[in-house]
């Protein structure tokens, strides 16, 4: 069984990384607990790539590149321009196996503690006017080349079609794990330029390669949290970092507020730099910045 998890948990450019995690119960900062995962890498911009493909090619969704480069024009970067590639993240909390999914950052933790692995996968999630759900549910149905039932109310956008069967138009692609918020799941797509983005009716897409290898180690009956964390807080090596991305639905008013507020209750408050907090809130560019106090 070992050796079939860590077949699909080797590092590569489709596949994407699992990571080492430790998550004991003892409050930041402390030495034992590392909550940060990945590095910042570089690329330099080729002749035809746009943001979207530099994305794919390294398992992030188009918002987490955007993030950093606001101004940069998504179909023409500058060749030759090194980039900032954010393969970098803190862990939202939990504990035991199971997955979470961070609506807000638009991407899906696999935790695998009995092997120490987390896997991570960006996603696209539901538009404003059908937000993905939030709770807590469970793997309910796995199915491969599933048929896509229309709901009634959607009929009318696919020609008053009732059903599309596998195939290339088929937006559910060739997985889908079904979970026990009614009909809600994670699956594939046949628009991967939506992953890292709000285009869905409330599903969690993922990119065809990422679905095809999160599949296999997703177990019916699995926890899977949909929390809503615009401001994480993480330690690594005995320092506090926070990540933070836009508010996307709109759920808290003022952002530096909630963030103070998270800080005081985890009992991190006096050891952060207030300065380096609201500045990492103001810019929210969706990576882990260093606001230990110095």
């Amino acid at each position: 069984m070992i050796l079939f998890l860590l077949f699909f948990l080797l590092p590569s450019p489709l596949w994407g990384q699992a990571y080492p995690y430790r998550m004991p119960d003892c409050r930041c900062p402390c030495p034992g607990r590392d909550t940060v995962i990945g590095v910042i890498r570089q690329y330099r911009v080729e002749e035809k790539d746009t943001l979207l493909d530099i994305a794919r090619r390294f398992d992030l969704g188009f918002n987490e590149m955007r993030l950093l480069y606001p101004e940069l024009d998504p179909w023409l970067p500058p060749e030759g321009m090194v980039l900032q590639i954010p393969t970098r993240w803190v862990l939202p909390e939990f504990r035991g196996e199971g997955i979470v999914i961070n609506v807000p950052e638009l991407r899906l933790y696999l935790f695998l503690p009995k092997i120490g692995l987390v896997k991570t996968h960006p996603v696209g999630i539901g538009v404003e006017e059908n937000p993905t759900p939030l709770g807590t549910f469970k793997v309910v149905e796995k199915k491969v080349n599933p048929t896509w039932h229309i709901p009634p109310s959607l009929q009318g956008e696919y020609g008053g079609r009732g059903a599309i069967p596998p195939g290339p138009d088929n937006p559910l692609g060739r997985y889908w794990i079904g979970l026990s918020a009614e009909s809600y799941g994670i699956h594939g797509t046949n628009s991967p330029w939506g992953i890292g983005r709000l285009v869905s009716h409330g599903c969690i897409r993922l990119y065809p390669e990422d679905i095809e290898g999160l599949f296999p180690l997703v177990k019916r009956g699995m926890t899977v949290k949909l929390a809503y964390e615009p401001v994480k807080f993480g330690c690594e090596r005995g320092r506090i970092f926070v990540e933070v991305h836009p508010d996307i639905y709109g759920k808290f008013g003022d952002l530096f507020s909630f963030a103070l507020a998270l800080a005081r209750d985890k009992g991190i408050l006096p050891h952060l730099s207030l300065p380096l907090l609201f500045k990492a809130v103001r810019e929210r560019r969706g990576i882990p910045v260093d606001i230990t106090k110095r």
